[in-house]
C-alpha cells in the first residue's frame, strides 16, 4: 500500500471537505460522508447524529438562516493513521467568521473515522469538540493558516 492511497488521500479528502463548506457546495462534502455516517458535535444540541437527523439539523439550520457564513475554514496539525482499509484522522479545524473579528475565531478539535469503500475513503464517524481556548486560535490566525499532514501507511 502506498503513502497516496492512505494518509495523504485522507488528508486530500479532509481538505476537499473544508473547501466545499466554503464554497457552499453541500453536495460536495456529503460526498465524502458515508450513508451510515455518524456525527457527534459539541455545538449540535441533539449529540449523536446519523446521517438523516444530521441532513435534518443542516436543512433547519440553514432555513433559519443560521448557517455559519466563514471566511476561513482550515484543518491543521493533521495527525492520521492508516490500517488496511481503516483510517483514524486527528486535526485541529480553525474557523474564521467574516466578521473577521479575532472573537470569532473557533478552534475545534477533530477526531474522523475513516473506511476505504470501493477505493474511496469515506468519513464512517465524525467527533468534533469545540475548543474555549481563544489565545489559541487566535495563534492559527496570527500565524497564518498552514496545512500539514503527518501520518503513514500501515
Amino acid at each position: 500500500m502506498s503513502f497516496a492511497n492512505g494518509a495523504a488521500a485522507i488528508a486530500s479528502g479532509i481538505d476537499d471537505m473544508y473547501r466545499a463548506v466554503l464554497s457552499g457546495d453541500r453536495s460536495r462534502f456529503d460526498a465524502h460522508l458515508h450513508d451510515e455516517v455518524t456525527v457527534w458535535e459539541t455545538h449540535v444540541p441533539s449529540g449523536l447524529m446519523s446521517r438523516d437527523e444530521l441532513d435534518s439539523f443542516r436543512d433547519e439550520r440553514d432555513l433559519a438562516g443560521a448557517r455559519p457564513q466563514l471566511d476561513r475554514l482550515e484543518a491543521t496539525s493533521k495527525r492520521i493513521d492508516v490500517w488496511g482499509d481503516v483510517g483514524v484522522a486527528r486535526y485541529e479545524l480553525i474557523s474564521h467568521s467574516r466578521s473577521a473579528a479575532a472573537r470569532d475565531v473557533l478552534l475545534t478539535r477533530v477526531t474522523d473515522v475513516f473506511r476505504r469503500i470501493g477505493g474511496r475513503w469515506l468519513v464512517v464517524h465524525h467527533h468534533a469538540e469545540a475548543c474555549r481556548d481563544d489565545r489559541r486560535a487566535r495563534e492559527h490566525v496570527g500565524a497564518g493558516l498552514t496545512s500539514g499532514t503527518d501520518g503513514r501507511d500501515g
